[in-house]
């Protein structure tokens, strides 16, 4: 079996910067979250789950209470769920900790999922017709999440898509990009649309939500351009301008980069996009393609507050930018350009991916960004590259505990090139790969079988699961390679491909649950439109449109579970990857611990919250 795989392939040169002092962490800020207290009906009872924060005791332990009354007989400690038999779907619940054998006031009540699933309802924007006479109306595509109105409970910012968008290689007009502020019962805080001058597809607008600034709410940055109409209506630069050429290509005019304000919609902030394009042809083609590659994420730079990533460019030159928003105001921290003069980003063009990832590889604290196959520090200087090229997905995370550290999967697209291979997330080193094979187009890592110690590796152009040492451990491949999911009751993780959840088996596949009139996004990629821990345990909710495009419906697990973990929303490596989750080929998150079969007891955030 090892025959097959480049074991320990030490000549790949890892492009260190070395000589860095290492700082001790501090607490990061994280969202001040109310307990997301769920209700999941099933036939014989209601499943209630509610979060285990990283502000609580280590020690803390809860009771249940239906309509006033408490339902568990002793309090629960050993997990944060609890089963209550032959209860109706609309029973009433509430949750209250107790600390230091004192019961605290209610929590919020429980949202209930009636129906194992719980609708948003939405409302499309009208459609309309290109310049060309193509008509198109809206599908509602990428979610990302975020506390907009500061009231502890989590919103939705939604990403509607017309049906004609392109990918960057298709030439032709595209509907504009409309995106949604949207509360849990459906209701609608604001909406911006985009304007004419930003094209419509998976490469163009990478929104990032997060609480920059420290005030408890929610910010949404976005690239933007003339046209660009905010919450409030007001019009960001020329509201007559049209810079689209015959081809329905955006490739003149200004480029802007803007901080709306979370809970009204508007234009807090708005300065000139970095890197301008300058010439197009510099980017790899002339058509502009590769000019408009672009990614976006949110990282702990300074190892305490979250900074704004923005990026332009992968397949050749690749510019990142990282951005500041304190007191109403954009900073920029840093900028990382393959093409600088000095030696910064010199060596690392070619080697980005369809998305990124956020992490502390290198333990001081702070955050790195990993661009596929390669890495930048948190002060904006190059780290590492394998110089294995660009690639279509990649995992980072913990995914070989008995190592020290993180670990990176990723798949390649240059047929010179190892079809997949693990890496060190510190250094770069190459721990595994498997031979050149062309473009191998998708990849998964994660603890999907309880059958071998840490993550299973597999990808489609290679046979096989790999354990992280890169030995094929069982020969049958998941029928996915997709998403990943905690769903069920255990700590291995299950398959999210399409709208199904599967248990991955050895023989075959288990199915556990099928989404209900519902459809996946993005083409082939088959994404929800968001997957993640977003109420209840740290075991995670899909979001899937319904196939009418009226109502996000979310589904939470029914299964119980005997594991306690703090909620992931308060680990930083998983926070973040929910916020760049929507960037170009979506990717499902990681925290910054093991979390699988056999995992220790899972370590308790430092964080405060504003």
């Amino acid at each position: 079996m090892l025959g097959a795989v480049t074991a320990g392939l030490l000549a790949a040169t890892a492009l260190v910067v070395t000589g860095r002092t290492s700082h001790a962490a501090t607490a990061r800020q994280v969202e001040a979250l109310d307990r997301g207290v769920v209700s999941v009906h099933t036939g014989s009872g209601n499943l209630v789950s509610w979060r285990w924060l990283a502000t609580d005791s280590d020690a803390v332990a809860f009771n249940v209470y239906r309509a006033g009354t408490k339902v568990n007989s002793s309090p629960v400690t050993g997990s944060t769920n609890f089963f209550h038999a032959g209860a109706p779907s609309h029973a009433d619940y509430t949750v209250r900790a107790v600390v230091g054998g004192v019961e605290q006031g209610d929590s919020a009540h429980a949202v209930q999922f009636r129906a194992g699933y719980k609708d948003v309802p939405i409302s499309p924007p009208p459609g309309g017709t290109t310049p060309d006479g193509v008509s198109y109306t809206y599908e509602a595509n990428d979610v990302s999440v975020g506390d907009l109105d500061g009231d502890g409970a989590l919103d939705f910012v939604l990403k509607w898509q017309p049906t004609n968008a392109k990918d960057n290689s298709q030439s032709g007009y595209t509907g504009n990009t409309v995106v949604d502020g949207v509360k849990l019962d459906g209701t609608r805080l604001w909406r911006v649309d985009l304007g004419r001058n930003i094209r419509s597809g998976a490469h163009y607008t990478q929104f990032q939500v997060y609480d920059y600034d420290g005030d408890g709410r929610a910010e949404v940055a976005m690239k933007t351009a003339d046209g660009t109409v905010d919450g409030r209506g007001t019009v960001i630069g020329s509201a007559s301008a049209d810079h689209r050429n015959s081809s329905g290509y955006v490739l003149s005019g200004p480029e802007y980069l803007t901080m709306f304000n979370g809970l009204t919609g508007a234009a807090m902030g708005t300065v000139d996009y970095v890197p301008a394009r300058g010439s197009v042809s510099s980017w790899g083609d002339g058509y502009g393609n590769r000019v408009d590659r672009f990614l976006a994420g949110t990282a702990y730079l300074d190892g305490g507050r979250p900074s704004l990533i923005m990026a332009r460019g992968y397949y050749t030159r690749t510019v990142i930018a990282a951005w500041d928003w304190r007191g109403g105001a954009f900073t920029r921290r840093w900028t990382f350009d393959t093409n600088s003069s000095t030696n910064t980003g010199r060596g690392y063009d070619g080697q980005g991916n369809h998305q990124l990832s956020v992490a502390d590889v290198d333990g001081d604290g702070r955050d790195e960004i990993v661009y596929g196959a390669m890495a930048v520090d948190d002060d904006g200087r190059s780290l590492w590259t394998t110089r294995n090229g660009h690639g279509d997905a990649m995992h980072v995370g913990d995914l070989d505990p008995a190592r020290p550290g993180l670990e990176e999967f990723k798949v390649d697209e240059d047929g010179s090139k190892p079809s997949s291979w693990m890496a060190d997330a510190r250094t770069g080193q190459i721990i595994w790969s498997t031979p050149a094979g062309g473009d191998n187009g998708r990849g998964v890592s994660g603890d999907i079988w309880a059958g071998s110690a840490g993550a299973e590796s597999w990808s489609s152009a290679v046979s096989g699961i790999r354990d992280p040492h890169g030995a094929v451990v069982a020969s049958r491949k998941p029928s996915s390679t997709n998403f990943l999911v905690w769903w069920d009751g255990d700590t291995t993780r299950e398959l999210l491909d399409g709208t199904h959840i599967d248990k991955y088996g050895t023989s075959g596949d288990t199915r556990l649950l099928t989404g209900d009139s519902v459809h996946s996004n993005n083409g082939t990629k088959a994404t929800p439109a968001l997957s993640g821990d977003l109420f209840g345990d740290w075991r995670e909710e899909v979001v899937w449109p319904t196939v009418n495009n009226t109502a996000l419906r979310i589904y939470s697990t029914p299964y119980e579970t005997g594991t306690r973990i703090t909620t992931l929303l308060h680990d930083t490596t998983y926070r973040t990857a929910l916020a760049w989750q929507n960037t170009a080929y979506n990717q499902p998150p990681h925290p910054g611990f093991f979390l699988g079969d056999g995992m220790r007891p899972a370590p308790r955030p430092a964080v405060w919250t504003p």
